[in-house]
Formats: structure tokens, sequence, C-alpha cells
């Protein structure tokens, strides 16, 4: 699949001390991404924060570039920012300033709970109404049931927000013929790509999202402390994040300050330098190895990581299959008829093997519609192997 398995192992040295099946909670970061915050961290500690700042300005301009490149954007649409929460909370509470009571935000029942506490916060504080669209037959957000939302609510549906690639459930969601329905009635359109950037191709037009957050530390397998936030420049003009300071906006006069014209108004100085450099490494890393082949091998592990756990007695795997041609993802759930989710993660963490919990507070509504309470998490990436999963199930056969 045009990936050099081995070479991939030997750049990543945690793959010598642990079987790594949690690359959707923060993946193993490879060599150069390792190199690249530890020598920042060296040189401000040789000659002072700002001045190696200073030192690596050219370069951190690249970060910009590099995700951009990623997502077929420009740098300008942009902001280098803490995590996908902060990203995804700045857009929306910046779009939230203009919501009347009686407006509609539209989710899926899959939502991702630190979204979904920003929708329930805003629809206390402003009254609007979030609207959860039903699914379609494989647990994927019903278009059919989205457009009719769209119909029945006309101009007072200000949002659609969308999780990409759910925390549980392997599901992929039909991100971009979302945005094809939202680009065609207006409808501001925020995608949260966090576990999906780094997993697999993302390009913003296709997506036809208007604003897009992700995490560094996931697929990406850049450091943990690390996002970034795509704003569709047409967007910039109606979105006033808060808070603001000398990052994001200049003081003009006395009384008056001007907004940053790029996404760079949503950043808040003092972030770490280091961390983001390691970031665009990372980008340019996964680049390097090619997201079409990161997405092929993505794929053909978790199905064969499903088809080991399907095999085993007293276990069901949880994953959503989903419609048509679209793929499950890199996350496999399951659960155990005799052992809960979180004895099945300690035991597994006695060897050496990381999986985790994906509990009910996690995505709630979707949790509570299939009855369940708890799951256990497997998710794989490039870098695993055939004889690790075979290791993993045969772990899971003998609890």
């Amino acid at each position: 699949m045009g990936i050099d398995v081995a070479s991939a192992r030997v750049d990543t040295p945690g793959c010598e001390n642990v079987l790594h099946l949690n690359n959707a909670g923060c993946s193993l970061p490879p060599t150069p991404v390792l190199e690249r915050v530890k020598a920042h961290l060296d040189l401000e500690a040789a000659m002072g924060g700002y001045e190696a700042e200073d030192r690596v300005e050219e370069e951190y301009r690249r970060v910009y570039a590099s995700i951009a490149r990623m997502l077929g954007c420009a740098a300008g649409e942009i902001a280098l920012v803490e995590n996908a929460t902060r990203a995804w909370d700045a857009a929306f509470y910046a779009l939230a300033e203009g919501f009347q009571p009686g407006d509609k935000i539209l989710t899926a029942s899959n939502e991702y709970v630190s979204n979904y506490l920003a929708l329930l916060q805003v629809a206390r504080q402003r009254r609007t109404e979030i609207i959860v669209a039903p699914n379609g037959p494989g647990g994927e957000i019903s278009l059919t049931a989205l457009e009719a939302a769209i119909l029945q609510h006309g101009e007072r549906m200000k949002l659609i927000a969308l999780t990409h690639v759910p925390t549980n459930g392997g599901l992929v969601q039909p991100a971009a013929a979302v945005g094809r329905i939202a680009r065609r009635n207006h409808i501001p359109y925020l995608l949260d790509a966090c576990q999906s950037a780094g997993q697999m191709p993302l390009r913003v037009e296709e997506l036809g999202c208007d604003m897009l957050a992700a995490t560094g530390r996931k697929y990406l397998r850049g450091p943990r402390g690390t996002g970034f936030l795509y704003v569709r420049q047409s967007m910039l003009e109606r979105l006033e994040p808060t808070p603001i300071d000398m990052c994001s906006a200049e003081w003009t006069a006395r009384e008056e300050y001007k907004l940053r014209n790029d996404a760079r108004r949503f950043e808040i100085s003092g972030g770490s330098v280091a961390c983001q450099l390691g970031l665009g490494a990372a980008v340019e890393y996964a680049m390097a190895v090619g997201l079409d082949n990161i997405a092929a091998r993505v794929t053909m592990l978790a199905e064969q990581l499903r088809e080991h756990l399907a095999r085993i007695s007293g276990i069901t795997v949880r994953d959503l299959p989903g419609s048509g041609n679209q793929a499950r993802c890199g996350i496999v759930t399951f659960t155990h008829e005799h052992h809960s989710a979180a004895a099945i993660v300690a035991n597994m963490r006695e060897q050496n093997i990381n999986v985790r919990v994906t509990p009910l507070g996690s995505t709630r509504i979707d949790m509570e519609q299939r009855g369940l309470t708890a799951m256990a998490r497997a998710s794989v990436h490039y870098y695993n192997t055939e004889e690790e999963l075979e290791r993993f199930a045969e772990a899971v056969r003998n609890l």
C-alpha cells in the first residue's frame, strides 16, 4: 500500500515498548517530530524563548503552509491552537454570538461530548434549539432527514455541526454530502475532524465545510497540546472571536482595535513554539507517507482486527457499518459478555497493550440509542502490524 511499515516502526521508538492501539486517543510520535520539539526546547534553554522564536520565524510560518497544503486551502485560513476542542469552540462561540431565541442548530446522534456540551450551553443561554438528525440505516446521519429539517425550519437553521469520525463505532460520516446540502442552503457548516485528520485525506473544498477543527496528537502523530482551525475566508468577516489579545488584534487607538484579517484572529499568544513546530513536522511526515496510503492501510488493519475479534467467544464487535461505499475507519469498538471495558483495558495494560474505554458520556445519545454503557476501543494506525493484531486478539481470548 505504498508504506514501508518496517521503516515506519524504526522511526517510532514507542513500538519497542508497547503494542499501541490507542491512536484515536494519542498516537506514538515519529522520530522527526520528537527531534524537532526537543531541538527547539534546547534552543529556548540556550538563548531564551522569544529569541528562539525569532530564529525560527520562517519555519514557523511554514507550519501554516503545510496544514493548508494538506487541506487544500490558503495559509491565511489556518489558526494554530492548543487542541481540537479549543479550535471547535473558537469557531462555534464566535458564530453563536449572532444566534437568537428560536434559532436551530443541527447535529448528529454521535456528536462528541465536548461539542455537545457547548451546544447545550448556548441553547441554555440564548434559547436556541438543538436538533439531532436521525440516523440512516447504517448508523450515519440521514441526509433525507437533514434536508427535511432544513426545509421545515428555513432561515432559523443557523448551523450544521458534525463530527466526521465519531469517537466510537467505526463510522465515517458522509461529510462531503452534508457539505453539499449545507452550501446549497447557505447554512454554516462546522466539521470536527479530530479523528479523521491524519487518518484519511481531507480537502475542505470537497468536504464543503466552512470551518474545520482538528488536533495534532491523534492520527497526525504530532505533540499533545497542538491543534488547528480552518475558517473559510468568506466566513472570517462574520466571526469575532472571544477572547482576543495582541496576537488576534491590533490596538489601533485608545478606544479602538482592529482584528486580524486572517484566521489567526482566533489565536492567543503564548503557545508552545516547540510543539507547533512539531505539529508542522508531523503534517509533513504524514504527507510524505501519503494520506491515501495511510487510509488504505488503516482501513485494512481495522477490518482484520474486527474479523479477529468476531471469532472470539463472548465478544461483540459494536462498530456501525455505515452505508454505500464508505469504508469504516481505524476505530474498533467491542464488548465482552463477562468482562467490563475497564477490566479489559486494565488487563491489556498489564501486557503492555494500549487500548481505551469509550464511556457512555462520550457520545451519550448514540450510546443510549444502542443500549450501551461502555465499550473497549482499539484504534489502529499504519505502523501497527498484522502480528500485533493477532497478539492482541489472543490476549482478549485469554481474558
